[in-house]
């Protein structure tokens, strides 16, 4: 058993250190081509709900902090790649601002806990349909425009790894149904999205 727990010890920290750089290749594919054709901010925001709560959710229960650590990572970079959508979508106003106070609001007072964490426990399954819409109406976006020019192929790559990662950590340290679930199913659509813009940006690589 101590050997499964230094593996899954090593898996976590290899899983953070991915993330450090998971959503920056998106980033970088956006800048570079000063648009954000191909991306769909509903799908960014649902991730971002997903993620806030799923840290949320493992912090009030006191859960090994190496279980969850790419995720105060992974929202920071989300908060970079919403503001550049946003951005090049012209999306940017008072509408967009109202929702970010209100979700900043909110997060604060779970962590604070201000919020009740009872209101996690009603919260966390509705991660799992969240996450999986979310990267649904990115693949749907991909599809429907048979474009994934601004889409990194290597972001999708990351995010099915460490959520295949995440399996054996989570059943090593909580065995939480939930958390389980979650990153089955996320595994299976980030790695789906993947597979899709590769086979698009192959195929124009080729007419080109």
């Amino acid at each position: 058993m101590a050997v499964l727990h230094v593996i899954s010890d090593i898996l976590s920290v290899v899983t953070i250190s991915m993330c450090l750089f998971l959503k920056v290749p998106q980033i970088v594919n956006i800048n570079r081509l000063n648009s954000a054709k191909g991306m769909n901010v509903y799908s960014l925001a649902l991730e971002l709900v997903s993620y806030t709560t799923t840290a949320c959710y493992n912090y009030v229960n006191d859960y090994s902090i190496l279980s969850y650590l790419e995720y105060p990572i992974i929202i920071a970079q989300e908060y970079v790649l919403i503001y550049l959508v946003l951005f090049y979508e012209g999306l940017i106003g008072g509408t967009t601002m109202a929702l970010f106070s209100v979700y900043f609001t909110v997060t604060a007072g779970l962590v604070m806990g201000v919020i009740p964490g009872t209101v996690l426990l009603y919260a966390m399954p509705l991660c799992t349909p969240i996450s999986l819409s979310s990267k649904a109406i990115q693949l749907w976006e991909i599809l429907r425009k048979q474009n994934a020019d601004s889409i990194s192929v290597s972001t999708w790559v990351i995010s099915a790894a460490t959520n295949l990662s995440r399996i054996y950590t989570v059943l090593l340290d909580s065995a939480d149904g939930l958390l389980l679930t979650n990153f089955g199913l996320s595994t299976i659509m980030s790695g789906s999205i993947a597979i899709s813009a590769y086979i698009l940006q192959k195929g124009k690589t080729k007419i080109n």
